[in-house]
């Protein structure tokens, strides 16, 4: 990548007198030759949006098409409402089947209409049929511009047909073989083309029964297999098998990416929504101070009130804090430990489950391992604290802070392990069970199980004297 990318001072030419500033066609023509897209397009989104219409408005179609593919949906969107349609148009047509339904479907529907209209055909055809599958699953994320071979062909028919072909393929890398019902018989990969012998059949060196998805699997199921089995891209069949489309690789990485920020933000306790001013679409840096307030305070005001639990249970334990004042100094540190030890174990948890590493199915066999773990910390936190408790408020005080401090982990432990499981059997993303969240449960009742303890024990200590 050129991070080092600076756009050259004479692309824009300053006006004299009542002439406009107006662009340098040569020097965006060399731009656009000499950097990747990707680059350009970083370096564009620093401009006023009048900039980049003027800029987009004198590129080439396909320049124009490939610096759009690269930027962010917000800017996307907006220089699109900005450009003509003529010149939006010529870009559209030149962009990934997958590019340009995302970009039709941000724009309003009276705006992508009249485009619609401006495209040929088969292209029109072909972005309202990837538009009716719904979103977020496979059907919406794949491209029907694939390869197809059939299994009587040569290997040398075949590379034949893909040399004409591959201009107005996403990939060639990959070739599916079909028949004469479209049904997926297998794929061939291009060196498997190249090292076979010119006269042997597809049908002879194709792999069978190859790994696909269908239009209404989950987007992030059909991530994760491309992940498992290492796929450039993998074909998507329908209710008939046959093929209707592949998803490459790039655009699983941005349902990774997508997938993981939307995680990040529920662990963040950060409320999700949709949209387009999306905090997932827009990012951190654009985003406005009213978004970011809308996202954040919805689940902090439920945590405020959900925290009055632990005010209560102090409150219930009044008469015991009272006899020994000593105790209230270990509190912030006993529910801070239950909290931090149940929020490693939820952030544990929620990564295992998003990944496929452990099942529903393993919760039972987790949850004693976890104890065993949960009481090892627990016991070694708890000799830590139970030098600070004789210093504090003598052998009382440390023997209640010390088997407080073991059942505080403890029940912060499993919380956190046991939560996300919980979420996913209510069909429920684990992600929900947030540090935030497990840490004021788990304040809730470290309170309780602390000042329970104290009870307990100085009832007992008095009892016996």
């Amino acid at each position: 990548m050129n991070d080092s990318l600076k756009l050259p001072d004479n692309l824009f030419v300053p006006g004299q007198g009542d002439t406009p500033e107006y662009i340098d066609d040569k020097v965006l023509a060399h731009l656009c030759e000499s950097e990747h897209p990707a680059d350009l397009a970083s370096q564009l989104s620093d401009l006023d949006l009048d900039q980049l219409v003027t800029i987009f408005s004198h590129m080439s179609p396909e320049c124009c098409a490939d610096v759009l593919t690269h930027m962010d949906y917000e800017d996307q969107r907006e220089i699109a409402k900005e450009l003509s349609n003529d010149v939006l148009a010529l870009a559209i047509t030149r962009m990934s089947s997958d590019d340009r339904v995302d970009l039709l479907q941000s724009m309003p529907e009276e705006s992508s209409a009249i485009l619609l209209r401006l495209l040929a055909t088969t292209e029109r055809e072909d972005i309202r049929r990837l538009s009716s599958y719904e979103e977020d699953t496979a059907g919406a994320l794949m491209t029907s511009e694939y390869a197809t071979l059939s299994p009587g062909l040569t290997a040398l028919q075949a590379i034949d047909k893909l040399r004409l072909e591959a201009p107005n393929k996403e990939t060639i890398y990959y070739s599916y073989v079909i028949d004469s019902r479209r049904r997926l018989l297998g794929l061939v990969s291009l060196r498997e083309l190249i090292l076979a012998r010119p006269t042997t059949k597809i049908e002879k060196i194709m792999r069978r029964d190859p790994i696909f998805a269908r239009v209404h699997d989950d987007q992030e199921e059909v991530a994760r297999q491309m992940a498992k089995y290492d796929l450039l891209a993998m074909p998507v069949v329908n209710g008939n098998d046959s093929l209707v489309g592949i998803i490459t690789f790039d655009d699983v990485h941005d349902v990774i990416e997508e997938e993981a920020t939307e995680d990040f933000h529920r662990m963040g306790s950060i409320s999700s929504g949709s949209g387009a001013d999306d905090l997932v679409d827009i990012g951190l840096r654009d985003a406005t101070p009213w978004l970011l307030i809308r996202k954040r305070l919805p689940w902090l005001l439920a945590l405020v009130f959900m925290n009055i639990f632990s005010g209560a249970g102090i409150a219930y334990y009044e008469d015991t804090i009272q006899a020994t004042v000593a105790l209230v100094f270990f509190l912030p540190l006993l529910i801070g430990s239950g909290g931090n030890a149940g929020a490693q174990s939820a952030t544990l948890m929620v990564r295992a489950l998003a990944i496929g590493d452990v099942m529903m199915k393993d919760w039972f066999r987790l949850l004693g391992k976890e104890v065993g773990i949960a009481l090892a910390i627990g016991v070694c936190m708890a000799l830590a604290v139970s030098f600070i408790g004789v210093f504090r408020g003598g052998m009382d005080v440390a023997v209640i802070v010390s088997m407080a401090m073991v059942c505080v982990v403890l029940f912060g432990s499993l919380l956190g392990m046991s939560l996300p499981f919980l979420l996913t059997r209510l069909k429920l993303d684990p992600a929900t069970a947030s540090a935030p969240l497990v840490t004021s449960v788990a304040d809730i009742g470290g309170v309780i199980i602390y000042f329970g303890i104290a009870t307990w024990y100085l009832g007992l200590h008095h009892a016996a004297i």
